[in-house]
């Protein structure tokens, strides 16, 4: 099967799956437009596993088509489709993938979960498999892409939770914190939350130290995994310092 004859073969299933009923929902949801076909994920879950089973023995060509013909769907399945079947070939994603993913944030991510499915999987697995791509998120932290601001912090998910580049995460997060853009807020606090555990007392005193610049909303995301005594401490100096 060529890629578009699969990428036929995917649309007209996603027709026959779709529920009206769900997609209201979803847009409901998102809280801002998003074309969508209304697939359920159990449904969805198993058009992965059907699809990754014709394409693991691909050609990288072949596949990247495949990608571009999803993505070019504006769906929103299409494109969390995508980021599924990408997330397995996981172990091969070096700094060709690092462009092929930045090139699919600025030409169709438009919501925060196409945005977090791109960063937390596969341009974490990049930055992974080749530990110095990480230092091109930097210029993403003043893009005039909200999306792309978002994944300069989510991108690096991955390294907090194992404890990896803690410094280079606080010099991301130092960039991004003074962003208003809620999408941003919460990127940020979802990667200090996850940096917390293996690095409790070094993520504890960079948020007091910059509680002046952060949001609460942003400090409210950081402290969901403290313990009570910081979570309380980091939230009452917030409160205190924005009433003095």
């Amino acid at each position: 099967m060529t890629p578009e004859g699969l990428s036929d073969h995917i649309h007209e299933r996603m027709l026959a799956l779709a529920d009206p009923g769900f997609a209201t929902g979803q847009r409901r949801f998102f809280q801002h437009e998003v074309d969508t076909y209304g697939v359920r994920t159990q449904h969805l879950n198993a058009l992965v596993r059907e699809v990754y089973a014709v394409i693991r023995d691909w050609p990288l060509a072949g596949r990247n088509t495949l990608m571009k013909h999803l993505w070019e769907t504006g769906k929103l399945e299409s494109g969390t489709l995508a980021c599924h079947l990408y997330r397995r070939f996981a172990r091969q994603c070096t700094a060709c993938e690092f462009q092929l993913f930045e090139r699919w944030l600025d030409r169709y991510v438009h919501n925060w979960a196409h945005t977090d499915g791109v960063s937390s999987w596969l341009l974490a697995a990049c930055i992974e498999n080749e530990p110095e791509l990480r230092f091109a998120l930097k210029p993403w932290t003043t893009s005039l892409n909200r999306w792309k601001r978002r994944a300069s912090a989510v991108s690096l998910l991955q390294e907090a939770k194992a404890g990896r580049h803690t410094a280079y995460i606080f010099e991301i997060a130092s960039l991004l914190l003074p962003d208003r853009d809620d999408m941003v807020e919460k990127g940020i606090g979802w990667l200090l939350k996850e940096t917390y555990p293996k690095r409790p007392r070094e993520t504890h005193s960079f948020l007091l130290e910059n509680r002046e610049i952060a949001t609460r909303l942003t400090l409210r995301y950081a402290a969901e995994k403290m313990t009570p005594e910081h979570r309380q401490s980091l939230l009452a100096s917030h409160q205190s310092t924005h009433q003095s």
